[in-house]
């Protein structure tokens, strides 16, 4: 009885390897997703998924989930390395009541979000929330009608964010707490570059909980509370953007640890132009204008 239990076992065992093997072979480098898909089907070209969610477990740790035509694809969790693309289409992810994507991946990982529209439909939380993993890459998108957040980025360890040619707009109501983008870790060094950003009709724009981050290129407006805040020792560069129509237009928050640096940029038509409680400090090409209370920086650099 025992000779046949032992072989029962090890039989179910080589059963086991054999399934957990077919699985790792059947995950593919490129898997697809359709409005007219099907979460049962491989995610192939010609038998597409129905979802972000259904597919990603079907693709590879590096590999890419591309978009084959317009439709709704799901809120999703990231967990490893990959390319969400909505390259060539209309791809949207419809995220009422929840987080649009969670990317909780591991340390070495890399994901990159491309060319979706992601809407919280007036009650959605976060858009984009960063919890872990090395590199987020967000290009080419739009994101709005979230509560809480555009992007969050809150981590516990060294990260880095990436946003390129990405729009984030807030609730027509202007909902206390909605921001664009905020950047928090509690540990290790955060780094943001945001290039051709627009953060507009927000509670605030971007927010620096920690880290260092270099906007350009962009447009801070019409935020009701900041359009670009530094708090608790972080490092804003601020290149070549207009900064209008919010409640205060530059601040930096925390004395002598939060810093605001300003090159070539303007800052327009705001209830508060600038606050500087740290240090807001400027290359002297800016514009400072048409603010009811104009501020200024407090320290002057010179361009090398």
């Amino acid at each position: 009885m025992n000779k046949m239990r032992s072989g029962f076992n090890l039989l179910a065992a080589f059963v086991v390897c054999i399934l957990c093997g077919s699985l790792a072979q059947a995950q593919a480098t490129r898997t697809w997703v359709s409005g007219v898909g099907d979460d049962a089907n491989p995610c192939s070209r010609t038998a597409p998924c129905k979802t972000y969610a259904g597919a990603i477990s079907k693709t590879a740790a590096g590999g890419e989930i591309s978009t084959l035509d317009p439709g709704g694809f799901g809120a999703v969790t990231i967990t490893k390395s990959i390319t969400i693309s909505g390259d060539g289409t209309l791809a949207g992810i419809l995220a009422a009541g929840t987080n649009g994507i969670i990317i909780n991946a591991a340390a070495t990982d890399v994901v990159i979000i491309r060319s979706l529209s992601i809407h919280g439909a007036g009650t959605g939380l976060n858009g984009i929330r960063f919890l872990a993993g090395k590199l987020l890459v967000v290009q080419n998108c739009t994101i709005s009608g979230f509560t809480q957040k555009g992007i969050d980025v809150n981590k516990t360890a060294s990260g880095d964010l990436a946003v390129t040619n990405t729009s984030i707009t807030g609730l027509s109501n202007g909902v206390a707490g909605n921001e664009g983008i905020v950047l928090s870790t509690s540990a290790g060094a955060l780094r943001a570059v945001l290039n051709n950003v627009r953060l507009q009709g927000l509670a605030t724009g971007l927010d620096m909980l920690s880290g260092v981050a270099t906007i350009s290129d962009s447009v801070v407006s019409h935020n009701s509370n900041f359009g670009i805040i530094a708090q608790g020792g972080s490092i804003a560069n601020v290149e070549n953007c207009v900064v209008a129509s919010n409640g205060t237009g530059i601040s930096a928050a925390t004395a002598t640890t939060s810093t605001v640096r300003l090159s070539n940029t303007s800052i327009l038509n705001n209830t508060t132009g600038i606050v500087a409680t740290g240090v807001v400090a400027s290359f002297g090409n800016n514009k400072n204008a048409g603010n009811a209370t104009p501020g200024a920086p407090n320290q002057n650099l010179t361009q090398q």
